[in-house]
């Protein structure tokens, strides 16, 4: 009857019977309680649908039919076994049949419940298969379109991104160190507007950072803290710190694991959801049920593949959909989560964190989907990070290679990334210095670090920009009154008052060299700044304070552990979860029987596997209390639907008081 060779059909029965799902009855193998349901109206599952009458009179009549009815058939058995239609009568003879429908329905090759719905009986699909329960044969796994890839070149771009990675994650939680950015009302996730600011600085598509931003909370080295005004904010924790420390390799290790085990969605984010609202970043309900075995099924086959070889562009994304279908048929599809963005999301993801290239997975790749330490395989794969960068005339500095950490970070606040590749350029900007100078650095701490920082000597052209900035900083200070602004050069609060977009801070000139403001500092600051000025504060006694700001950190959450815990994590809950087990089965032992509708659960359960009948006693809306013989065929949504005699009713459990098996 299976559609499939002996050898294969004995293993997937033995897989049944290990997974208890079938069992040896007296009767020989029986599926247990409730399976039946479950598959019914499922595609290729229609052999599990209800027969009305004889079956070998019913099956034999299938030659008979019209072609028309015939084609009707096929299409209702390809499409699992149900179909609609709304002009099929019930109850006819063949004589009085009109159309297919009706004439499948008068040689009983189709059941009508009365209500539009059609049912194909197991029997007829069996014939129209010629025996078989699927047209293809069911244990031959679909292909996987490949090409040939040098794995050499696979784990050196692979280990490239990699190293991104890593990179990108300091410095995107090295940024908010200093200006966490605020979460959304009810910490319910990061704003548009503070994605699109992450994903410029990191010279990164959106989706990219939405990824890193997910990434890094799941690792733990993210999460929503309080900053200053009391404001839920998104900021790095203590474990960032720890991380920070690791060799790079580890780091990645710990960062990719995280998304390997994370049921996170952030391919999610920008998208609308089912009730038309954009997801964001880091929102609490951005997670799927199938996301993290999806994930891990889809690299598995890449992790099968044969060395040297790659999925196809172009057909083996989708080939990989087909055959996740052939092994997971029964997966549930929501709108969210459908197979096809899961496996499109973690292709895509796989690449971007470094796993990943060309299709195939990296060597370390593979070790870190089969639970081993990747970490010595990828370290031989890294470049030798560089601890210099050549100072150019046009005030850029090229990286030639993958900076150091620790300079990378420092010399992404003095100067701003203006390309990728294979040596990265940072341009250094009026702007770029003033930021430095904002975070507390002198001219002189700038000079000190450009002349460290290069192999070349430091540009003519660099110094006067550094000097240049630093005469300007602090023209304007702004102390504490509403507010104040104080200048020795009275042209520069002249123009500042004739500035037409000044008019909305309450400025007022109380003499030739103060002006008060009614806006608050905090405030006052960055208005000033959008209008080209560069402001400092001043302290009680008149001196110019620019404090470097604190690092802001937030608690680690629960559950988030340092690269080299998972074994022991893992370990500690494998006991917890037999002690609990254990306790349930105690539990268990010490109950009473079950009550009545236990009991009748169990009955119509096992009368549905056995299409057997049994007798109901009820009470309709009435309050009318009877009984009835039916067969029950399914238990859905609270109500039980049942042949009585050639028609099919439903019945609502609540109402039914008792069930016992019909006599003969």
């Amino acid at each position: 009857m299976l559609n499939a060779e002996v050898d294969a059909a004995t293993r997937a029965l033995s897989h049944l019977e290990d997974t208890c799902l079938v069992w040896h009855s007296l009767d020989g193998l029986r599926a247990v309680t409730g399976v039946a349901a479950l598959l019914r109206g499922s595609p290729g599952t229609s052999g599990l649908q209800p027969f009305a009458a004889d079956q070998e009179e019913v099956v034999r009549s299938l030659p008979a039919v019209s072609a028309e009815a015939r084609a009707m058939l096929e299409a209702v058995d390809a499409g699992g076994g149900q179909a609609s239609s709304s002009r099929a009568r019930p109850g006819i003879s063949v004589a009085e049949a009109a159309g297919p429908a009706e004439e499948l329905i008068a040689h009983g090759l189709l059941v009508s419940s009365g209500d539009g719905m059609l049912t194909l009986p197991g029997e007829v699909g069996l014939a129209l298969r010629g025996g078989r329960t699927t047209l293809a044969p069911v244990d031959v796994p679909p292909p996987l379109p490949t090409s040939s890839r040098a794995s050499t070149l696979v784990d050196r771009a692979a280990a490239g991104a990699a190293f991104e990675l890593v990179r990108n994650l300091e410095l995107l939680l090295d940024a908010w160190s200093a200006t966490p950015p605020r979460s959304l009302r009810g910490g319910a996730g990061l704003t548009v507007r503070d994605l699109k600011t992450t994903a410029e600085r990191l010279h990164v598509a959106e989706p990219a950072a939405a990824l890193l931003i997910e990434v890094a909370w799941a690792s733990g080295l993210l999460a929503l803290g309080t900053d200053e005004e009391g404001d839920p904010s998104w900021m790095p924790t203590e474990l960032f710190d720890q991380w920070l420390q690791q060799p790079l390799a580890a780091r990645w290790s710990h960062v990719a694991g995280a998304w390997l085990a994370s049921p996170r969605l952030p391919g999610l984010v920008g998208q609308r959801d089912p009730a038309g609202k954009t997801w964001n970043a880091l929102a609490p309900d951005l997670a799927g049920a199938s996301a993290v075995a999806t994930r891990r099924q889809t690299l598995g086959l890449l992790a099968a593949l044969p060395d040297g070889e790659v999925l196809a562009a172009g057909t083996g994304p989708a080939a990989v959909v087909t055959r996740l279908g052939w092994e997971r048929p029964r997966r549930p599809r929501t709108r969210t989560e459908s197979r096809e963005a899961l496996v499109d999301w973690t292709l895509t993801e796989a690449e971007t964190l470094g796993l990943a290239a060309f299709g195939g997975l990296a060597a370390y790749g593979r070790l870190l989907v089969a639970g081993e330490d990747p970490v010595p395989t990828l370290t031989g794969l890294l470049p030798e990070p560089v601890d210099h960068v050549l100072l150019q005339g046009d005030l850029t500095a090229v990286a030639p290679g993958p900076l150091e950490p620790a300079l990378a970070r420092t010399l992404a606040v003095v100067a701003t990334v203006e390309s990728h590749g294979g040596a990265t350029v940072y341009r250094f900007t009026k702007e770029s210095v003033r930021r430095a100078m904002d975070r507390g650095w002198t001219a002189t701490e700038i000079h000190a670090f450009l002349v460290a920082a290069s192999r070349t000597p430091v540009p003519q052209a660099l110094t006067y920009l550094v000097d240049d900035t630093a005469r300007t900083f602090g023209t304007v200070r702004v102390g504490f009154a509403a507010a104040y602004l104080r200048s020795d050069d009275e042209a520069a609060l002249a123009e500042l008052l004739a500035h037409p977009a000044a008019e909305s801070l309450g400025l007022r000139r109380l003499a030739p060299t103060v002006v008060v403001s009614t806006v608050a500092l905090d405030s006052l600051l960055p208005r000033l700044r959008e209008l080209g000025l560069a402001p400092v504060v001043e302290a009680p006694d008149g001196s110019v304070h620019v404090a470097r700001p604190d690092a802001k950190r937030a608690k680690a959450r629960n559950g988030a552990r340092p690269a080299g815990a998972q074994e022991a994590h893992l370990a500690a809950r494998a006991t917890a979860v037999a002690a609990r087990i254990k306790a349930g089965d105690e539990t268990a032992a010490s109950r009473p029987a079950p009550a009545e509708p236990a009991s009748t659960m169990v009955i119509l359960h096992e009368a549905i596997d056995a299409r057997e009948q049994v007798v109901i006693s009820y009470v309709d809306g009435r309050g009318v209390a009877g009984e009835a013989r039916v067969e029950p065929l399914a238990i859905d949504g609270g109500s039980l639907a049942a042949r009585v005699e050639d028609d099919v009713r439903s019945f609502a459990l609540s109402r039914i008081r008792s069930v016992r098996p019909a006599p003969p």
